[in-house]
């Protein structure tokens, strides 16, 4: 008999033979991709040339590439496993991808060629690039910071992994009727996607619901046991990761649930058709919808169950990957780092302490000191509303044995930590506590999270400040140096390369065409600000988009507008905080000074708006109807023509924002100060040559130390002015009746002028300013607001003036790429090293 090792060897051998003669080599060339686009159109969709259908060659091209991008990942996965290397692992429950196919091809290197092999087989290249949908993975600014980082660490070639749900529906499709949101389902998978490799090889089986029962173990020791639990199958799907420029492949891993008894076929026989299926349907629920609407008991447990599902999956399937390459538990900090991208992901914490404790047999303080060197967590939010708080008796009973493992690491804690740094204070105890007292008690995620962290970082310099002395100030003197800040980021690939391909090849001929990986050589354009041929070539460009972009208003929003009138941008989620409906009280102004002085000299403006409002916001939903409403009285009212518009574009995505972003004259981003963490939508709307209006908030404050205060419209209070109004009693009823404009166009806005028959339909956007207290303080800032929009209008009369500042702002955003953040990240909280694939 031959040995294990010898046979391997024959078979190896005899394989080889097989295959002698076949050349696996993947052609780069247009002639190959030709070849590979026709074999994909025959061979895997089973059309021919003469029937097949734009979304065929799509297919087919996809799956042309998508080879030549296996190629690349294969040998990067067998590089990272005969390396046994450390690995990050990105937990996330939104990825905001946007369409794959352009960015890939961009990435991979085959753009050109790719769009040459089309043509040469008689197709239109914009046509099937177009024919993709956006990928209903994410909702705003988390999803879309998650999609930037895993492009960077591909592109860095940082060994890296994300994980989250593979929703079968995105957030929603958004339509407005007569003016209201309506949320369709966004089944972005309908019609499948060809990026997604399915794995179930390694499919997971995760317990939920049942309780504890305690047992004595071989030792005559208590030992808890979750028992009468139900099981819930975690399918994984691959995504692959291209980094740009480089030989990396990452990927992204994504949960789908299934049932893990799928069909009851005793009940089938019996005649109960849909109890047979009934397990089936309930188990698929979990990845059905990205953010069920938790307005209810119901939506509250399906979210918990949401998180705990691919939390669970994702760890199970991190330790079996450590180890099938290592032996025991002692290398597993050194190889694995977990990082949480907000509080969604915290459940983490008590499922790696449960597997440890209760699986692997591991003392406690062992256990915790592995967790404290594993995981990383990212703090998103300021608002304290925002922070994830579920119910004790909802959590004991989905998670009943996470729930003990909650409290034991809030005893340990309190009484180990808190006590020992504050000796007897029981008030610091009940601040810090994870558990927060109350009718019912709350478990606190973002507590949890801080605790069990090595690392707690905020994503902007403001953010990471006023995190340290409010949110978290008692952690911070208890952990002095765990806080740290990491300013978010964009890849340039796709928000300038990709969205904006004459602007890239202006900056190459400037700066050099490794620009996309090196984005800080953008200051090369400085010297040519005030070059006025460059300067009539960039605003040239911007005016292409424009063109552009006022045609896809047409099409969508049944509005012309005018590509030479100032393109004002306010794109991002519907929330009071962001305020978007303090622009709205500066278009009624607008309005109102056309119609009072129609003879006046006015810069036109087009005003576009791109958000979504979560289900159940309810105000949210209302200021979307306000604009909707006003904008069709301006947009039709024949006495103000072109001198303004207002479009509210529906269905706000990545795709659409790839249009907006390289088209927009300015940058909307007027939060209250104090409130946005940072924002990234103020980095791609710059990068592209947009100036900014702002507050200083967010990442706006390093925005305005990068272009310099002569290149960006700051106003507005700032985080101390909000608080010591606040403290004082703001009441915004004395701004309100001091400034005639603002008290008139405040009541403009709620009249039936703009909702004939509906005399009250905006009246909620109205109580919110002032019988609402508005908590944002909108009419506090009215005033500087509106004088910082004259010095746009000022600024735009004098192109040259503005074209340099645009210029400057493209010059100096090179600190905001997310190559940069991902760097900070690697070196600071990760201890990653980048590990090269060669071709």
């Amino acid at each position: 008999m031959p040995t294990p090792a010898k046979a391997k060897k024959a078979a190896s051998k005899a394989a080889k033979k097989k295959t002698k003669g076949f050349n696996f080599d993947i052609g780069y060339d247009a002639e190959s991709l030709k070849t590979s686009i026709l074999n994909h159109l025959r061979f895997s969709l089973a059309r021919d040339v003469k029937g097949a259908t734009t979304r065929d060659w799509w297919l087919a091209t996809c799956y042309a590439v998508k080879d030549r991008i296996l190629d690349r990942y294969m040998k990067t996965q067998a590089k990272h496993n005969n390396e046994n290397t450390r690995r990050v692992y990105y937990l996330s429950l939104e990825y905001l991808m946007g369409r794959l196919m352009e960015n890939n091809l961009v990435s991979a290197g085959v753009y050109d060629v790719t769009r040459e092999a089309l043509e040469e087989l008689g197709q239109d290249f914009d046509d099937i690039i177009n024919e993709e949908v956006d990928m209903g993975l994410g909702n705003g600014g988390l999803g879309r910071l998650a999609a930037c980082f895993l492009d960077s660490l591909a592109t860095l070639e940082y060994p890296a992994i994300g994980y989250g749900i593979h929703y079968e529906f995105g957030l929603f499709r958004q339509e407005f009727v007569n003016g209201h949101q309506v949320e369709h389902p966004d089944n972005w998978l309908q019609k499948g996607t060809p990026w997604q490799i399915n794995r179930p090889e390694y499919q997971v089986e995760v317990p939920i619901y049942g309780h504890v029962e305690y047992h004595f173990n071989s030792k005559g020791d208590w030992y808890p046991l979750w028992v009468n639990t139900q099981s819930i199958i975690g399918m994984p799907w691959d995504i692959p990761i291209v980094g740009y420029g480089a030989n990396t492949v990452n990927f992204l891993r994504l949960w789908e649930s299934r049932a893990s008894n799928e069909f009851d076929l005793e009940a089938f026989n019996r005649g109960g058709y849909t109890e047979a299926v009934r397990d089936k349907a309930v188990s698929e629920t979990i990845s059905k919808v990205l953010y069920p609407n938790d307005k209810s008991e119901s939506g509250k447990e399906l979210r918990l169950v949401q998180q705990y599902f691919f939390v669970a999956c994702s760890l199970h399937d991190i330790i079996r990957r450590y180890k099938n390459l290592n032996e025991g538990w002692g290398d597993f900090p050194s190889k694995v780092a977990v990082q949480l991208n907000d509080t969604h992901p915290a459940i983490a914490v008590p499922e790696l302490m449960r597997i440890l404790v209760d699986e692997e047999e591991m003392d406690w303080d062992d256990a915790w000191a592995i967790c404290r060197n594993v995981f990383g967590y990212t703090n998103h939010t300021l608002l304290p509303e925002a922070l994830e708080k579920w119910s004790v008796p909802l959590f004991q009973k989905v998670l009943p044995r996470h729930l003990q493992i909650i409290f034991e690491i809030n005893r340990r804690f309190l009484e180990d930590e808190v006590e020992a740094h504050w000796p007897g204070d029981n008030s610091k105890k009940s601040a810090l506590s994870i558990i927060e007292e109350g009718h019912p008690k709350m478990v606190r995620m973002a507590y949890l999270a801080v605790v069990a962290s090595n690392s707690i970082n905020g994503v902007a310099a403001l953010h990471t400040e006023l995190l340290k002395k409010n949110l978290f100030h008692d952690f911070d003197e208890l952990y002095p140096g765990r806080f740290n800040n990491k300013t978010n980021g964009i890849t340039p690939r796709r928000f300038l390369k990709v969205c904006n391909p004459a602007l890239s090849e202006l900056i190459a001929e400037k700066v050099g065409e490794d620009w996309p990986t090196n984005l800080d050589k953008l200051t090369g354009l400085a010297k040519f600000a005030d070059d006025k041929a460059f300067q009539k070539r960039f605003m040239q460009i911007k005016r292409d988009n424009k063109v552009r972009l006022a045609a896809t208003i047409e099409v969508l929003c049944g509005v012309t507008v005018n590509p030479d009138a100032l393109f004002d941008v306010q794109i991002k989620r519907l929330h009071e905080y962001k305020r978007q409906h303090l622009l709205l009280l500066h278009i009624l102004a607008r309005y109102r000074e056309i119609l009072h002085n129609p003879d006046k000299p006015i810069v036109p403006r087009v005003i576009i708006f791109g958000a979504k409002a979560a289900p159940g916001y309810d105000l949210a939903k209302n200021i979307i109807l306000a604009i909707n409403k006003i904008g069709k009285t301006i947009n039709e009212d024949p006495r103000v023509g072109d001198k303004l518009k207002v479009v509210f574009l529906p269905n706000y995505r990545v795709s659409l924002a790839e249009q907006i972003v390289p088209a927009a004259d300015l940058s909307e981003q007027i939060s209250t100060a104090g409130k946005e963490a940072s924002g990234t939508g103020n980095m791609k709307l710059s990068l592209n040559g947009a100036l900014t209006i702002g507050t200083l908030d967010g990442a706006n404050v390093e925005i305005k130390e990068e272009v310099g205060d002569e290149n960006i419209f700051i106003f507005g209070m700032t985080v101390d002015e909000v608080e010591k109004l606040r403290s004082s009693g703001y009441n915004p009823w004395d701004f309100y009746n001091e400034n005639p404009e603002l008290k008139a166009i405040v009541d403009w806005m709620a009249s039936d002028t703009f909702t004939p028959g509906e005399p009250f339909a905006l009246e909620p956007v109205r109580r919110s300013l002032l019988d609402g207290g508005d908590p944002f303080f909108v009419l506090a800032d009215y005033a500087a607001y509106a004088e910082a929009q004259k010095k746009v209008d000022e600024c735009f009369l004098d192109q040259e003036r503005w074209a340099r500042m645009a210029i400057l702002n493209s010059a100096h955003m090179g600190k905001f790429s997310s190559d940069r953040t991902i760097h900070e990240y690697a070196r600071d909280i990760w201890k990653l090293e980048s590990l090269p694939v060669e071709k």
